[in-house]
Parts: structure tokens; C-alpha cells; sequence
């Protein structure tokens, strides 16, 4: 077709066909496409908010479960000084050593005992030697009641400086004039059920701290 025969009006309605022929083919080509994925950036934007929207509910809660959060972490902290998870044997004798001191009682002999593995921890048992005043005695167990480990002190026999061997004091000393009773006791610390029940204990059995 030689569009310069065509007159204006023929022209013109060849020029507008033209055009609807590319409109509709841009129609049903770019832009249903940008269309559809217009619709799909739509539906997940609403996604995005519906889940915006849920997680807002719990921002007034934030605060409290960090606080929350703190506090259990503060909670394992002390746990982990009452119930150690590492062998601290040494830790516990000087601990021991160091409250009687303040307490005025001496401190002669640590034994240790067989470890003692339970489902979820570890007795650490120590027969302990001592001699003092009475009344620093208690005193004595007065603050192992207080310290963080926990120390469970059993099978006290007391005895006076006279006769120390009816408390199976191992040996005889010479006593300070103020001292009236010689002691022993055993006092068990405790590990987390981690620990290796095979290890042995950092005292060696029967060796006196002090003489």
C-alpha cells in the first residue's frame, strides 16, 4: 500500500490502527508483565507488613525479656560459683584454709576420700584435721555455712587436746595455751557431673597442710 495515494482521512485511520495494534501488543507483553510483577512485589510487601505488624506486639515486651535475660545470666553465674564446672580442688582447700584462719582454729591435715559421682555431679569429699578454742570451732563452721561453694560438713568427732586420738587425730602437736579441742570432720565440696571421677584429687591423702 503506497501510503501517498491514501487520503487524509484513510491515512488517519491507518495511522490510529497502527497505533491500537502496538498499544495492545505492548499491552499484552511489557506491561502485563510489569503488572504481574507489580502484583507479586505488592503481595509480598503486605506479607512484609501483616509480619511488621505482629512482631510490633511484642516491642513493649522487649525490655522485659532482656531483663529477663540478664537475670538468668546473672542466676548461672552464681550457680556456676556454688557448683563449679572445672576442677577447682585447690581453690576449695584454700578457701577452707582461709576460713579457719579468721576463725582462729589451725588447720593440720587435709585426707582425701574417693570421688563420688552422681547423676548430674560429683562429691568431693576431705577428712580435715583441726584444733582450737571451742567457740572458734563453731565459728568455724559458722562461716563454711556462708561462703558461696557449697560445703557440707559430716562425721564430727571432738576431742580434747589431752587425748586427740579419741577424735582419730592423726598426730599430737603442741598446742597454743588457749586451745581446748582437737577435731576432725569431713567436709565435701561438689563439682558438675562433667568432671572426670577418675581425677585425683590435688591433696594426696594423709598429707597435712600444716604442721
Amino acid at each position: 500500500m503506497n501510503l501517498g495515494e491514501l487520503t487524509g482521512v484513510k491515512l488517519l485511520g491507518v495511522l490510529v490502527l497502527g497505533a491500537a495494534l502496538v498499544t495492545g501488543g505492548l499491552y499484552f507483553t511489557v506491561f502485563k508483565s510489569q503488572r504481574e510483577e507489580n502484583a507479586t512485589a505488592q503481595t509480598k510487601l503486605q506479607a512484609k507488613l501483616r509480619e511488621n505488624a505482629e512482631l510490633e506486639a511484642y516491642r513493649p515486651k522487649l525490655a522485659d525479656i532482656e531483663r529477663q535475660l540478664a537475670s538468668l545470666k546473672q542466676q548461672l553465674e552464681i550457680e556456676r560459683r556454688i557448683v563449679p564446672d572445672e576442677k577447682e580442688v585447690d581453690n576449695f582447700m584454700r578457701m577452707v584454709d582461709g576460713e579457719a584462719r579468721k576463725a582462729g582454729v589451725e588447720i593440720r591435715r587435709y585426707t582425701a576420700r574417693p570421688f563420688v559421682t552422681k547423676d548430674f555431679y560429683t562429691e568431693v569429699p576431705f577428712e580435715v584435721e583441726f584444733d582450737g578454742p571451742y567457740y572458734s570451732m563453731l565459728g568455724f563452721f559458722d562461716r563454711l555455712t556462708k561462703v558461696e561453694r557449697i560445703v557440707n560438713v559430716s562425721n564430727l568427732l571432738v576431742a580434747t587436746v589431752r587425748r586427740p586420738a579419741d577424735a582419730h587425730a592423726k598426730h599430737s602437736y603442741q598446742y597454743a595455751p588457749n586451745e581446748t579441742v582437737v577435731a576432725t570432720c569431713l567436709t565435701t565440696t561438689y563439682f558438675s557431673h562433667d568432671l572426670d571421677p577418675g581425677a585425683a584429687p590435688a591433696a594426696k591423702p594423709g598429707t597435712p597442710v600444716k604442721k
